[in-house]
């Protein structure tokens, strides 16, 4: 679960990014986070993987609370929380197979967990059979799945997807936005980040909708009126 409770955040040049942000998302939610630039939703992301921590109210994810984690248990909060980027952030000289497998190593996994675990997520992402090309080999589109898989290979309880569409045509924005919810389906909770209005629409989950640093509106499903 990740729950904020009256969170603001002020950066050390004065400016106030967070002004008394208060929601939950539940375990197994699929929920979209929109909002214009600037608006504090990269704030939001964040304090949930705790880069960031709020200067006044609390942050709880996943039974971690943020805003008195110590150090040392940061690396297991972010083991619960699997982050996929606009900009993908593969390694170009490692295969589609390495890419995952290292995620699994950084954490200490076993060669046998690996062996079993790596292929059954790139079949989940529909990368079966890319295991042996490498990130400049493949579409944009190949590159976000290649992402979801590294940020899901973990078996994180939550995901954030930042902008996962952002540089992709609409037929693969449309499939990748497909496929994080076939994952949501399975228990993960998803927490998407977008601009994409069209997609939001389209999918008919529940919209947080953040405006200078205050949620402005929280429905069940739609972009609403909310400029970009």
């Amino acid at each position: 679960m990740i729950q904020f409770t009256d969170v603001v955040k002020s950066y050390e040049q004065g400016n106030r990014a967070l002004n008394g942000v208060s929601m939950q998302i539940e375990d197994g939610e699929f929920c979209f986070l929109v909002g214009p630039s600037g608006s504090g939703k990269s704030t939001i992301i964040k304090l949930i993987t705790g880069e960031l921590r709020p200067t006044s109210g609390a942050v709880h994810v996943n039974g971690y609370s943020l805003e008195r984690i110590r150090k040392r248990e940061i690396p297991y909060l972010r083991r619960t929380v699997g982050t996929v980027f606009q900009d993908y952030r593969l390694i170009d000289k490692m295969t589609v197979y390495q890419n995952v497998a290292f995620a699994m190593r950084v954490v200490g996994a076993k060669e046998k967990e690996i062996k079993e675990r790596v292929p059954y997520v790139l079949e989940l992402v529909g990368l079966e059979n890319k295991m042996n090309r490498h990130p400049n080999e493949m579409s944009g589109g190949e590159q976000q799945r290649l992402a979801i898989a590294r940020a899901l290979v973990n078996n994180p309880s939550t995901i954030i997807a930042d902008e996962p569409t952002g540089n992709l045509d609409p037929e693969r924005a449309f499939e990748i936005m497909a496929l994080l919810q076939e994952i949501n389906n399975l228990g993960t909770t998803m927490l998407v980040v977008t601009h994409a209005k069209n997609l939001v629409n389209v999918f008919h989950k529940r919209v947080i909708a953040i405006n200078d640093g205050l949620v402005v509106s929280d429905a069940e499903e739609g972009y609403g009126n909310e400029d970009e």
